[in-house]
C-alpha cells in the first residue's frame, strides 16, 4: 500500500514532504468489526504541523466506510476531514484522503491563512484565537445594567475559547458546560416535576457537555468594552436575534455522525444543532411550545446578550489588538461601556400574574406578607397575545414587567390595550420601563378596525425557530374555505411556519443526523401543539403550497369545535392509505381562494381523453381542465374586480380541483368537470377561484438558457438579447416613451408594470411625482436583480400563460413515429410537430389580440432534460378563437403534449409559450424524460395524524429539490455536454422524484458521486468552492450590475392634485387618521416578511424577503397580500368619502394625497436641521425609507388620481355637473398617444355582472338533485369507491384509434355528445337515463387524478377502420354504439331544433320562477361555432372509455359483450 502525505513547511507554504513510511497493521475488515489501527512512523517535523493530509491510494476494500477509517486513525490525532474516492475508471482500487488538525474546529483554506485589513495596513490571521477567563449569558435589565442568567468560568475542566474567523466573516466561540442538577443549587424539591423526582436521584444526570455558537458580523451592531479596575477586558455583545448554538456528538451521537453512504465526512459532523439546554431532555417530549421556557440551564432563544472577560495579559496581547482592529475594518462599531452594573437572576412574577386567572391565597405571592385573598388579574386571549407578540421580539422583557403593569392593561378597554401594545410591537425597539409606553400618545387606529373584504380574515401567525417562537401582530390575509366555514372562530386559527433563526432563512434539508434535535422539536411541536395564555393549539393540517414552505395551521378546540370535527367537515379522506396523499386531500382545503358568493352552478361531468399503451403506461390528455359558461364567467370577473373576462380559471368546488376554461357549450350556469379534477366528496362550499388566465411576458432563466445552450442555440443570442434589456431599462430612467414600451411589454404576473405605465401616461412621471419616479427605479433595480441572480431575460415574442386543452380535437398532436425517429427528414418532423393555439394581446394595436401562427418553444419550469423543451407549431383554429392568454394544448397523439414539458399537466400549471426564431435551437424535441413518479408508500391502515407529522417532519429532513437542482446547474455549467450529460441526466431524473416527492412520500436522495466539487460563480457560493464559467451562463452573469434602489423623496409632489379642489379640515383630518391606519397595516406586512421598504409591498417588486419561500411563490403571496391591503382601505376610504361616484371620491384621493404631501414636506424639513449626536452633527431626519414617512396611500387609487390630474379645472370645481363631464370628457390634456395607449388599473371599472341576473343562493345541480351549501358534493358515485379503488364501469364513450397499432384511447368527438347532464330541469323531468342503467355497459380507463396512477379496468378491442383521419366514422360499430350511448339524443335537424326550443323553455321556466330574466344575448343556449345545437342529453358519466380491437369481429363481440 502507498501513502503520500502533504502539509505546510515552515513558511507557510503547502508542499510535498519527504515520504512517509505508513502502513496498515493489518487489512482493514468490514464495518462492524474492529479495524486495525494505522501505524505512523513517527517523524518530528510533520508532528508540529497545523495539518497533515494522507492520501491512501491503494490497498482499500470496496466496503470501507468513513467510520471504518475514522476508528483506525483517531488514535493518531484529531481527525478533520476523511474522503473516499470510488474507483475511476480503469483503476480496481478505492482510495482516501485523510486529514489531521491540531487546535482549529473547521478547515481553513490555506491560500487564505491570512486576510488583510480592510483599511488598516497589517495582516491579520484569519483565524485568531482568544483565551477567555468567563462567558456570561443574559439579558439587558436597563441601557447599563446586564441581568446575568448564567456563569461560565474557566477551570481545570471547563474551557473557554474565542475565535475571530475573518474568512467566514464570523465569530466562534467554544465552550465547556457544566450541567448540574438544579436541586444541587438550592431549589426545592417540591418545585420539581414529580416524574423527575421519580426518575433520578439529585444530580444524577450531572454532566460535562462542550457547545458552540457562531455570531456572524451581519448580526453585530457594535460591541462594547468594559474596563474593569483590575485590568481585566470585558467585551458586551446584545443581539437582537439568536445566534446558531451547536453541541459536540459523544458516544453513539459521534458514530451516527457517519452515515454508511456517504463518502465524506469532517469533524464538523460531531456538531449537532441545539435547541433546548436543559438538565433533563426528556422532560420536553410531552411539553407543549410556549414562549417561556421552564428553568433552562441557558435559555439560547432569549438570552442573547453576551459578556466575555479577558486577562489582563490577554487584552494586552496582538490577538486582542488585532481582534478589535478587525471588528472596526468591518463596520462593526466599538464603544467604551462606561457605568456597567450587573444584576442576577431573578424568577420574572409577570408568568404568575397573567397565567392564571384564579383566585390564589396571597401567601403564594412573593412580596406580600399578609395573608388574604388575592384576585389575580385576567388578561383576554386578543391582549395576552398581543403581549407574547411584544416580548417575543423582544420590544418588552418579562423581567422589567411588574404587577402595576397588567394592573394597567386590565383596566383599559381592550381595543385601546391592543392599540398601546400593537403600537410597541411595530417599533421594534426595546423599552426598558414598560410603563412609559401607556405615556406614548398613540395614533388613533381605529380607522385599523374598519371592516375587512369579505374575502380576507384577519390571522395570528408563529415562527417557531430552533431556540424560539415568534409571534405575529394579526394581519390581514385572502382567506380559504376551511377558515371561512368557521370565521366565528377565527381568531382561535394560529399559521404557524417552521423556519431557521431569524433572517436565516427556511430550514435546509440533509441526509446528516446534525440537524436531528432541530427536527424533533417541531415533531413535539406538531404533536403537543402551541400554548398562548389558557389556548392549546393543535396541529390541524397544511395547504399545500404551505407544506412546501414548512408551514401548518394548528387550531384551539372549543368545548364543541374540535381539530377533528373540522376534519370530518373537509371531506371523506378515510378510504386514503397513502400519507402524502391524504396530506394533500386535506390541504386542497386550504388553498388560499376567493369564494364566489351567491351562484347557482349546474355540474356536469365530461370524460378524460386518455391514451393507454400496451407496456402498462397511460397519458391523460385532460388531466385538471374542465369547462365553464361564458355567463359564469362574467359573474366570476364582476365579483373579482377584474376588467376583463378571462378565459381559464384555477378553482376549486367541493373535491374538485383543477382549471375551468371557458366554452360556449356550457350552458348559462354550468361547470363541467372531469374525473382526473375530482379527488373527494367534500362539502360543497360553493365555486372558490384561486388564479385567473392573464397575460405576462415571457422570460427565459438560468435553466432554460443551459437546455437551449446545450441544444444548440449560440451564447451570442443570449448576450445580445441581455445587452438590449439593459440598454432599455437604462434608457427608460429618462425616456418616458422607452420606458412606457418596456413596461407595457414586460408585464410582470401582478400585470404591475401596467400600472406603472398608467402613472406615466397620467403624467406623474413628467412631473417629478415622488412616488411615480420611485416606482421606476424600483422596476429598474428589480429587473435587473433577477437579471443578475437568475439571468431573467425577457422575450417580447413570447408569452407566460395558463395551459387547457383543444375541446374540438382539431389540432394536431405528437407523433413518435417521426418526431423520435433519428432517419426521418427534417421537414417531414417539421410538418409532423404538434399544434397549439395562442392568442395574446397585440402590441401594435392597442386593445387588439393576435393568433400567433409559427414555429414556438414550449417549456414549463423547471426545465432540466434536453427534452422538456419541445418545439411545436403555432396555428390559427376559428373554433378556438374565444380563448385568449392561455395556450390550446392538442388532445390527439402517441403522448400529451403537457406531459412531456417537465411532466406538467393542465391542473394550474404555466407554460413558457416563444416564437423567437433567434431561440429556435438546431436540434430539438429530444427524446422526453419518463415522469412516471415512483409508487406511494401505503399503509394497511388509516392515515393517522402521527403519520401525518412524520411525513411533514421527514418532508423538512428529505426535500433534497433545491440541492438537486443547483447539483444540476453547476454540472450542466461544467461538462461540455451540458445538460445531455450523464450525470445531469441522472439529476434531471431525481428531480422529477423530488418533486413528486410531496405526493408520493418517497424521498429523493442525493448521492455524494452527483454532488459538485465546486461551483461557477455566477452561484455565488463560498470562494473555495468557485471557479470562474466560461459558458453563457457566467457570460450573462459577469454582464450586469446590480442597482441600489433609492427612493425619491426630494422632488415635488403634482401640483396638477394639490390644487384640484380645496379641501377644508375635516376631511384633511379624515385622509390623516385613514392614512395612520394604512401605514399600520403595511408596516406588519413589511414586518412579517422582512421586506425593506414600502414601495416593494405596493407594487411587488420585492428586492429582499425573509426567505421562507422562493421568489416565484412569493412573488404569488405577496401579490395576494397587497390586494388585499389595497382593497381593504379603498373600502375605508370610499365609506368616509360617503360613496364611489367622482363627485365624492375626487376629492377625499385629493385629500388623501395631500396629507401625504405635507407628511413627506415635514421630513424633508427635518432632513435640513442638524443635531448632535456624540459630539457630532448630523441631521435630524435621515432621506432614507426607514425614517421617512409613508407615501404609498393615496395611490391606491392609482386611476383616480390620473383622472383629477388629467381633468379640467372648471370640471372639478363645480363648473360643470359630474354628468357633463364624464358625458364630455375627451382627455383634452393627454396627448394623443397616451389617449390610445392607456391602460387603465383602477378596480372601479370592473365588468359589470350579466344584466338581468339576480345572483341566488349558493346551489350546485348534478344528477342527484340540488346540492347546497355545507352538503356533501358526490360526483361519479358509479365509480368512486375510494380514490385508490376502481370505479365501476358506467358509460361509453366515442373512440379513436392512435395511429400506433398497439395502443389505443379516447377522443370524443364532440366533447358536449359525450357529456351528462346533472342539471334537473325545472319541471322536474330529467331528460338523462339513470346511470345505474348504463353501470354494465362499458370498461373504463379512469385518471385518478395529477398525483394518482392510472387505474385500468380491462381491455376491450377497437376496429382501427373506424377511425380515418383523426374523425370518428359512422361506421356500423360506433353508430349502434353512439345510438345506445344517447338514447334521448336528437338525429335529426329537425329534432335538433325542437330539442332546442324545449330547452330554451324548460330555461325560461327556470329562470322565470327564480325571478330572473331571460337574457338573449348570453349564452344561454349551447351553440357550436356553426350555430348548431349542442345535444346535453348524452349519458356520459365523465370516465373514459377503452375499446381495444384487431378486427370488426372482435368488435363486434365487445359490442356484444357491453350488450
Amino acid at each position: 500500500m502507498r501513502q503520500q502525505a502533504n502539509g505546510p513547511t515552515s513558511s507557510g507554504t503547502q508542499t510535498p514532504p519527504a515520504s512517509l513510511d505508513r502502513g496498515l497493521a493489518a487489512p482493514l475488515t468490514p464495518s462492524g468489526a474492529s479495524p486495525a489501527p494505522i501505524v505512523l512512523n513517527e517523524q518530528n517535523d510533520w508532528m508540529s504541523w497545523d495539518s497533515l493530509t494522507i492520501r491512501i491510494i491503494n490497498g482499500l476494500p470496496k466496503w470501507v466506510t468513513t467510520l471504518d477509517l475514522w476508528y483506525a486513525c483517531n488514535q493518531h490525532g484529531s481527525l478533520d476531514m476523511i474522503e473516499i474516492f470510488e474507483p475511476r475508471q480503469g483503476q480496481r482500487d478505492v482510495t482516501a484522503r485523510i486529514r489531521f488538525r491540531q487546535g482549529q474546529e473547521e478547515p481553513v483554506s490555506p491560500k487564505s491563512s491570512q486576510s488583510k485589513s480592510l483599511v488598516s495596513a497589517f495582516h491579520v490571521c484569519a483565524l485568531e484565537t482568544l483565551a477567555p477567563e468567563s462567558l456570561d449569558f443574559g439579558i439587558m435589565y436597563d441601557p447599563s445594567t446586564m441581568m446575568v442568567m448564567h456563569e461560565n468560568r474557566v477551570s481545570k475542566d471547563v474551557g473557554i475559547s474565542f475565535e475571530l474567523n475573518l474568512e467566514r466573516r464570523r465569530i466562534d466561540v467554544c465552550f465547556d458546560l457544566r450541567v448540574i442538577d438544579p436541586r444541587d443549587k438550592g431549589s426545592q424539591l417540591a418545585e420539581l416535576p414529580i416524574d423527575l423526582k421519580k426518575r433520578h436521584l439529585v444530580g444524577g444526570l450531572n454532566r460535562m457537555e462542550k457547545y458552540r455558537f457562531r455570531i456572524p458580523f451581519d448580526q453585530l451592531d457594535k460591541v462594547q468594552e468594559i474596563e474593569h479596575a483590575d485590568g481585566r477586558q470585558g467585551i458586551l455583545m446584545s443581539l437582537d436575534t439568536p445566534p446558531s448554538f451547536y453541541r459536540k456528538a459523544v458516544g453513539s451521537s459521534l458514530i451516527s455522525s457517519h452515515d454508511p453512504q456517504a463518502t465524506f465526512w469532517t469533524e464538523w459532523d460531531t456538531w449537532f444543532r441545539q435547541t433546548d439546554l436543559v438538565y433533563e431532555p426528556l422532560e420536553l417530549r410531552h411539553a407543549r411550545l410556549t414562549l417561556r421556557k421552564a428553568r433552562p440551564v441557558i435559555d439560547i432563544g432569549r438570552w442573547t446578550t453576551y459578556c466575555f472577560t479577558f486577562s489582563r495579559s490577554e487584552a494586552k496581547s496582538q490577538k486582542y489588538s488585532s481582534l478589535r482592529d478587525a471588528l472596526r475594518d468591518h463596520n462593526v462599531k466599538l464603544e467604551t461601556f462606561a457605568n456597567f452594573k450587573v444584576v442576577h437572576d431573578r424568577e420574572p412574577a409577570i408568568w404568575e400574574w397573567i397565567d392564571k386567572s384564579e383566585s390564589r391565597t396571597a401567601s403564594s405571592v412573593s412580596g406580600i406578607q399578609e395573608l388574604g385573598e388575592v384576585i389575580i388579574p385576567h388578561l383576554s386571549f386578543p391582549v395576552r397575545y398581543q403581549l407574547e407578540v411584544c416580548i417575543s421580539h423582544g420590544c418588552l422583557n418579562e423581567h422589567n414587567l411588574s404587577k402595576d403593569f397588567v394592573d394597567r392593561l386590565v383596566s383599559m378597554e381592550e381595543r385601546k390595550a391592543l392599540d398601546v401594545l400593537e403600537f410597541v410591537s411595530e417599533q421594534k425597539q426595546r423599552i426598558f420601563d414598560p410603563m412609559t409606553i401607556f405615556d406614548i400618545n398613540i395614533p388613533n387606529r381605529s380607522a385599523t378596525r374598519a371592516k375587512i373584504p369579505h374575502y380576507c380574515i384577519h390571522m395570528r401567525k408563529a415562527t417557531v425557530t430552533p431556540s424560539m417562537i415568534y409571534f405575529s401582530t394579526p394581519t390581514v390575509e385572502t382567506s380559504n374555505r376551511v377558515v371561512r366555514q368557521y370565521s366565528e372562530h377565527a381568531d382561535r386559527f394560529l399559521r404557524v411556519s417552521f423556519t431557521d433563526e431569524q433572517f436565516q432563512g427556511r430550514i435546509h434539508s440533509s441526509e446528516k443526523e446534525t440537524n436531528a434535535e432541530v427536527l424533533t422539536r417541531i415533531k413535539r411541536a406538531m404533536i403537543n401543539g402551541i400554548s398562548i395564555g389558557e389556548r392549546h393549539f393543535h396541529f390541524l393540517a397544511f395547504g399545500n403550497a404551505q407544506f412546501r414552505d414548512h408551514g401548518a395551521y394548528f387550531f384551539a378546540p372549543t368545548l364543541h369545535v374540535r381539530v377533528k370535527d373540522i376534519r370530518g367537515w373537509m371531506g371523506d379522506f378515510e378510504s386514503i392509505r397513502i400519507p402524502a396523499k391524504y396530506a394533500a386531500r386535506i390541504g386542497q382545503c386550504f388553498s388560499t381562494t376567493r369564494a364566489i358568493k351567491g351562484t347557482g352552478v349546474d355540474v356536469k361531468t365530461l370524460p378524460d381523453i386518455v391514451l393507454k399503451l400496451d407496456d402498462g403506461r397511460s397519458y391523460t390528455f385532460t388531466d385538471g381542465v374542465g369547462k365553464i359558461s361564458k355567463f359564469l364567467a362574467q359573474l366570476i370577473s364582476s365579483e373579482l374586480g377584474l376588467q376583463f373576462i378571462p378565459s381559464v380559471f384555477q378553482f376549486r368546488l367541493g373535491g374538485c380541483k383543477g382549471v375551468l376554461a371557458v366554452w360556449p357549450d356550457a350552458g348559462q350556469k354550468e361547470v363541467h368537470i372531469r374525473y382526473s379534477q375530482y379527488k373527494f366528496a367534500a362539502v360543497h362550499n360553493g365555486l372558490e377561484i384561486i388564479r385567473w388566465s392573464q397575460f405576462a411576458a415571457a422570460a427565459l432563466n438560468r435553466q432554460i438558457i443551459t437546455v437551449l445552450s446545450t441544444l444548440g442555440v449560440d451564447d451570442e443570442v443570449f448576450v445580445r438579447k441581455l445587452q438590449a434589456m439593459l440598454e432599455y431599462i437604462r434608457c427608460a430612467m429618462w425616456d418616458e416613451s422607452v420606458a412606457l414600451s418596456l413596461l407595457q411589454k414586460y408585464i410582470d404576473p401582478n400585470r404591475m408594470t401596467l400600472v406603472v405605465a398608467s402613472m406615466i401616461l397620467d403624467g406623474f412621471q413628467k412631473s417629478e411625482d415622488p412616488f411615480a419616479r420611485s416606482m421606476l427605479r424600483l422596476w429598474r433595480a428589480w429587473s435587473i436583480k433577477y437579471l443578475k441572480e437568475h439571468a431573467r431575460i425577457i422575450i417580447e415574442d413570447g408569452a407566460f400563460v395558463f395551459g387547457c386543452v383543444d375541446e374540438t380535437g382539431t389540432l394536431k398532436g405528437h407523433q413518435d413515429a417521426l418526431q423520435n425517429n433519428p432517419h426521418a427528414g427534417e421537414q417531414a418532423r417539421l410538418d409532423s410537430l404538434p399544434e397549439i393555439f395562442i392568442q395574446v394581446p397585440d402590441p401594435d394595436r392597442e386593445g387588439q389580440y393576435k393568433v400567433i401562427e409559427d414555429l414556438c418553444l414550449l417549456a414549463r419550469n423547471p426545465s432540466l432534460h434536453p427534452g422538456d423543451v419541445r418545439l411545436v407549431r403555432a396555428v390559427n383554429q376559428p373554433g378556438l378563437s374565444h380563448l385568449r392568454d392561455v395556450v390550446v394544448l392538442p388532445q390527439k397523439g402517441d403522448r400529451d403534449v403537457a406531459g412531456m414539458c417537465s411532466g406538467g399537466d393542465l391542473d394550474g400549471d404555466d407554460y413558457l409559450v416563444i416564437w423567437d426564431k433567434e431561440l429556435i435551437p438546431p436540434e430539438w424535441n429530444h427524446m422526453p424524460m419518463d415522469y412516471t413518479p415512483p409508487p406511494a408508500r401505503t399503509l394497511d391502515r388509516p392515515v393517522e395524524d402521527d403519520d401525518i407529522t412524520d411525513f411533514f417532519v421527514q418532508y423538512m429532513k428529505n426535500d433534497a429539490l433545491g440541492s438537486i437542482a443547483h447539483a444540476h446547474l453547476a454540472r450542466a455549467d461544467r461538462s461540455p455536454l451540458g445538460v445531455k450529460d450523464e450525470k445531469c441526466l441522472e439529476l434531471a431524473d431525481l428531480h422529477s422524484m423530488a418533486v413528486d416527492y410531496a405526493k408520493t412520500g418517497e424521498p429523493a436522495r442525493l448521492p455524494r458521486k452527483l454532488r459538485p466539487r465546486e461551483y461557477p460563480h455566477f452561484m455565488e457560493k463560498a470562494k473555495d468552492k468557485t471557479y470562474v464559467s466560461e459558458k453563457v451562463l457566467g457570460q450573462l452573469y459577469d454582464q450586469v450590475e446590480r442597482v441600489d434602489f433609492i427612493p425619491v423623496y426630494d422632488t415635488p409632489f403634482d401640483q396638477r392634485v394639490l390644487k384640484a379642489f380645496t379641501l377644508d379640515e375635516k376631511i384633511l383630518e379624515d385622509a390623516r387618521a385613514l392614512k395612520k391606519a394604512y401605514d399600520t397595516d403595511l408596516r406588519r406586512v413589511m414586518a412579517q416578511h422582512d421586506i425593506r421598504t414600502e414601495f416593494e409591498v405596493w407594487s411587488t417588486f420585492v428586492l429582499h424577503h425573509s426567505g421562507e419561500t422562493n421568489n416565484y411563490k412569493f412573488h404569488e403571496e405577496i401579490g395576494r397580500l397587497s390586494s388585499a391591503l389595497k382593497d381593504r382601505h379603498r373600502e375605508a376610504c370610499i365609506e368616509k368619502a360617503g360613496g364611489r361616484g367622482f363627485d365624492k371620491l375626487g376629492p377625499f384621493v385629493a385629500a388623501m394625497y395631500t396629507v401625504t404631501c405635507h407628511e413627506i414636506s415635514e421630513a424633508l424639513a427635518e432632513s435640513r436641521e442638524k443635531k448632535v449626536v456624540d459630539g457630532v452633527e448630523v441631521p435630524r431626519r435621515r432621506l432614507h425609507s426607514r425614517s421617512m414617512p409613508f407615501m404609498s396611500f393615496p395611490w391606491c387609487f392609482q386611476a383616480d388620481l390620473g383622472k383629477i390630474a388629467n381633468t379640467p379645472p372648471e370640471l372639478l370645481t363645480g363648473d360643470l355637473t359630474m354628468k357633463q363631464a364624464e358625458e364630455e370628457e375627451e382627455e383634452p390634456t393627454l396627448p394623443e398617444e397616451r389617449r390610445k395607449r392607456r391602460h387603465s388599473s383602477s378596480g372601479h371599472n370592473k365588468v359589470s355582472p350579466p344584466t338581468g341576473v339576480l345572483l341566488e343562493e349558493d346551489t350546485l345541480q348534478t344528477a342527484e338533485g340540488v346540492t347546497h351549501r355545507g352538503e356533501i358534493l358526490e360526483l361519479f358515485k358509479d365509480t368512486q369507491q375510494g380514490e385508490d379503488q376502481p370505479p365501476e364501469p358506467s358509460s361509453c364513450a366515442q373512440r379513436e384509434t392512435s395511429p400506433d397499432a398497439s395502443s389505443s384511447r379516447t377522443i370524443p368527438q364532440d366533447s358536449s355528445a359525450t357529456e351528462k347532464g346533472f342539471s334537473a330541469e325545472a319541471n322536474g323531468v330529467n331528460t338523462n337515463p339513470n346511470p345505474d342503467e348504463l353501470k354494465s355497459e362499458s370498461v373504463l380507463l379512469l385518471d385518478a387524478g395529477e398525483d394518482e396512477d392510472l387505474i385500468d379496468f380491462g381491455d376491450h378491442e377497437e376496429d382501427d377502420d373506424d377511425v380515418v383521419g383523426g374523425e370518428v366514422t359512422n361506421s356500423p360499430i360506433t353508430k349502434p354504439l353512439l345510438q345506445q350511448q344517447q338514447p334521448n339524443s336528437p338525429s335529426s335537424e329537425e329534432e335538433k331544433e325542437e330539442h332546442i326550443r324545449q330547452k330554451e323553455q324548460q330555461q325560461a321556466v327556470q329562470l322565470g320562477r327564480r325571478g330572473l330574466e331571460h337574457d338573449d344575448d348570453d349564452d344561454s343556449v349551447d351553440n357550436d361555432e356553426d350555430g348548431d345545437a349542442l345535444s346535453d342529453s348524452s349519458d356520459g358519466d365523465g370516465e373514459v372509455i377503452i375499446l381495444e380491437s384487431q378486427d370488426e369481429t372482435s368488435a363486434l363481440e365487445a359490442l356484444e359483450d357491453l350488450g
